[in-house]
């Protein structure tokens, strides 16, 4: 068997082809993962139990985490999906992603034990698409890449890591306050009783 090589054109369509199904899936995934929590669509929860979750969770105030959350996702994903804003796109689903992961950390990498390598994984396909960008079928390049430019990716993906970055401390912040919040009623009564 003799191998020859391939046309240029054969092998650049075919890498678009595969970022076309790569954004395809992982925006439709992010898209239906967001309207879960924002519209309570796919058996979701909707805004309302998604922000007490958050609340829970630490995330304060819980009603504008969960629609961040789920704008990031759902806006997010179906931009991808689309190729559209792919940069922006990508940062703000891999934005939202790292709030995913902070809160599945604590039981390790595995999703079968409940931790956080099913939301590190949309995150890093999200930001790779968002780098790398939509390729020919897509939005972007039916408009020129408009939104597709490099400061555009830049500008978001700093924009997503200090924002991620202060959430994540945010509500670190609160948990922290919380665990000492409840260890106070049990010091007071000790120093009372002296």
């Amino acid at each position: 068997m003799k191998c020859t090589r391939s046309k240029a054109g054969s092998a650049a369509t075919r890498k678009d082809l595969g970022l076309l199904a790569l954004r395809a899936g992982t925006g439709g995934v992010l898209f239906a993962h967001g309207a879960q929590k924002v519209f309570g669509w796919f058996g979701g929860p909707g805004l309302e139990a998604t922000a007490e979750a958050m609340h829970q969770m630490g995330f304060r105030p819980g009603r504008q985490a969960a629609a961040a959350a789920g704008a990031g996702e759902a806006g997010g994903g179906l931009l991808l999906a689309l190729g559209l804003a792919t940069p922006a796109a990508g940062a703000a689903a891999a934005g939202a992603m790292a709030g995913a992961v902070a809160v599945h950390a604590p039981a390790g990498f595995f999703a079968m034990s409940g931790g956080y390598e099913y939301p590190a994984f949309l995150g890093f396909t999200a930001a790779a698409l968002g780098l790398t960008g939509p390729g020919r079928y897509s939005v972007d390049q039916t408009m020129n890449h408009c939104f597709n430019r490099p400061w555009i990716m830049l500008a978001s993906f700093a924009g997503a890591a200090v924002a991620a970055s202060a959430v994540v401390a945010s509500r670190a912040r609160v948990q922290s306050e919380e665990a000492g919040g409840a260890e106070e009623p049990d010091a007071a009564p000790a120093s009372t009783a002296d």
